[in-house]
């Protein structure tokens, strides 16, 4: 049976209304902190359009009947700074998994902390986005362990096959998340088995352009050898 599900986040942001109205609505400050994509204000899909202060997404009701609406509310505070109130709402069909909330959930945590992040330390910064998965599903406790005893604030070092070598402080760690901030990057390294997903790294990179493919390529192969333990020699990571 469909259902109706309210995930309700709220984040102090370092950055003005009209910083923030430009990292959620549009194409390129959208790509610095989630993903990439464009929004366009003539869209049937974008209910609300009140910059800065109100941008409301839903998306087409699926043949399931699955439809999601993502609200951002943006209140100015002193100091130039910003409270920023997102909902994201909809109604699921029979097949999603009744993990899907609590993963999602927590996503939105992270997501919104890599705003906090982007607009703190990146701001303005165009950014080359890339995402990779693991082979397969699980590994978790592997790649924990091939990164090292980490903890908030740690410096970590990642060899990553054909380019150059990155250095960072971790700051996001959760039960399903890891976070690694350098001088021109933010990685987020992602657990999903609970929805059946593989483990994926996302890579918000703010220097000079990476060639996608590549990049992609290079994160699969670090992914493959963390995950299994007799190609230790083919990348490594440590504290």
């Amino acid at each position: 049976m469909a259902r109706k599900f309210e995930l309700r986040k709220e984040i102090e942001l370092p950055a003005s209304p009209e910083e923030v109205w430009q990292a959620i609505a549009t194409g390129p400050g959208i790509t610095a902190w989630f993903r990439p994509m464009e929004i366009d204000p003539n869209s049937p899909d974008v209910i609300a359009w009140d910059p800065p202060r109100k941008l409301t997404i839903r998306t087409p009701e699926a043949e399931d009947g699955t439809t999601h609406a993502f609200e951002y509310l943006i209140e100015g505070r002193d100091g130039g700074t910003s409270v920023l109130r997102f909902v994201h709402s909809g109604i699921l069909g029979d097949d999603w998994s009744d993990e899907y909330e609590g993963a999602t959930s927590g996503g939105w945590d992270m997501y919104l902390f890599t705003l906090a992040q982007y607009l703190r330390h990146f701001a303005g910064r165009p950014a080359s986005y890339v995402e990779a998965e693991a082979p397969a599903v699980g590994g978790w406790d592997k790649l924990r362990q091939r990164l090292g005893p980490i903890r908030l604030g740690d410096q970590l070092t990642i060899d990553l096959p054909g380019a150059a070598q990155l250095v960072g402080e971790v700051d996001y760690l959760t039960e399903h998340f890891i976070g690694l901030r350098t001088p021109d990057d933010l990685i987020r390294f992602h657990e999903r088995s609970a929805i059946g997903l593989p483990i994926a790294v996302s890579d918000h990179h703010y220097g000079t352009p990476t060639d996608p493919q590549r990049r992609t390529e290079s994160w699969r192969s670090w992914l493959s050898a963390a995950l299994d333990q007799r190609e230790q020699s083919a990348a490594s990571a440590s504290r």
